[in-house]
């Protein structure tokens, strides 16, 4: 069974418009405008939060660049391998303001060979932010790929200090 995003809203942010893929139970996307990523299809776009879960994600993302919230807690759903899930489980022990490598990722869910296939699973991250892949970068720590351009993780990682 194919993994479905039912709804999408567009959200303004200082990082540029992000479009948040949601169902009636949790986020299942967020990908930059104009991003690397080719957005998912999406049989309906709403133009306002008409949804317990979508109205969360938008109050904490609001907090979040506001500078008043340092952890998400609305609900996501990811479909991937297991491997781009154990990854994607690990991104989500990456503490707000702080940073993780690639190569640090690989040994700490056992893959220590795997640091590029971690790459290739942090690429695939498909709720950027909130799965905080922007808080991963090269081993000495210069500021890699990342969907929504080098200048957004930039942004995020200074707005987190």
């Amino acid at each position: 069974m194919s993994f479905v995003h039912t709804k999408m809203i567009a959200y303004n942010s200082p990082v540029g418009e992000l479009h948040i893929y949601f169902n009636e139970n949790a986020i299942t996307g967020l990908y930059f405008s104009g991003g690397r990523h080719k957005l998912p299809a999406c049989p309906v776009v709403v133009a306002h939060a008409e949804t317990p879960v979508i109205k969360q994600a938008i109050d904490e993302l609001d907090r979040y660049f506001a500078g008043k919230l340092c952890m998400f807690m609305v609900p996501i759903e990811m479909e991937g391998t297991p491997f781009q899930k154990a990854v994607w489980g690990r991104l989500l022990q990456v503490g707000f303001g702080e940073t993780n490598t690639y190569a640090n990722i690989a040994k700490e869910i056992g893959k220590p060979n795997a640091a590029r296939a971690v790459g290739g699973a942090v690429g695939k991250n498909p709720i950027s932010i909130i799965v905080p892949c922007h808080r991963i970068v090269g081993t000495n720590g210069t500021l890699t790929g990342f969907a929504g351009g080098v200048d957004a993780k930039n942004y995020l990682l200074v707005h987190e200090q």
